[in-house]
């Protein structure tokens, strides 16, 4: 799949699920702004993808307070288990670089699975994605988002009923969608 096509389904997945669903509250208006960048990972080695995370990290501490930066990984990172372990090493590596209390990653993935669950529960499709991905976020524009909410301990929950209401079959019919 080309670059194009990678960010097209991205954003096609922001604006149906994220936004259209409203699942994370804060991202349409971030999107609205125009702050929300999209780098797609083209070498799917492990060392290239963290290369690729500090770079981008460096620019997003240095960009606008609300900025936030999705890390697509279209290639190499398929098995959610080797992406758990990306995301491992992902983390480890911000904190080296010192970016503990300034960073943080989100992670989402094709076939992310909450322990406990069932590979085929809808609540699941909270952190799905159509690619794998390392969201990075600044940590005071989340603390300024989940302050100015009414109740950001709400957020989880509603995200499960919202996808419970509208089945499996439903969020397959809102990607399906162009």
């Amino acid at each position: 799949m080309n670059t194009e096509s990678v960010v097209t389904t991205t954003e096609h997945w922001i604006d149906a699920l994220v936004v259209g669903l409203n699942l994370c509250p804060f991202a349409n208006a971030t999107r609205r702004k125009g702050l929300l960048k999209i780098a797609i990972a083209e070498d799917s080695t492990e060392m290239a993808c963290l290369q690729m995370l500090s770079e981008e990290a460096e620019l997003l501490e240095a960009a606008d307070e609300q900025a936030t930066t999705l890390l697509v990984l279209p290639q190499g990172f398929e098995q959610f288990d080797d992406y758990l372990d990306l995301l491992a090493l992902a983390e480890a590596l911000l904190e080296d670089l010192g970016y503990t209390g300034i960073l943080q990653i989100a992670s989402f993935h094709p076939n992310y699975q909450f322990e406990g669950t069932q590979s085929d529960d809808v609540s699941n499709w909270t952190n799905r994605a159509p690619f794998p991905i390392l969201h990075l976020l600044k940590e005071a524009s989340v603390t300024l988002a989940v302050d100015a909410h009414p109740d950001p301990d709400s957020i989880p929950e509603n995200n499960i009923q919202t996808l419970e209401k509208l089945g499996l079959t439903g969020v397959l019919e809102l990607l399906s969608r162009s």
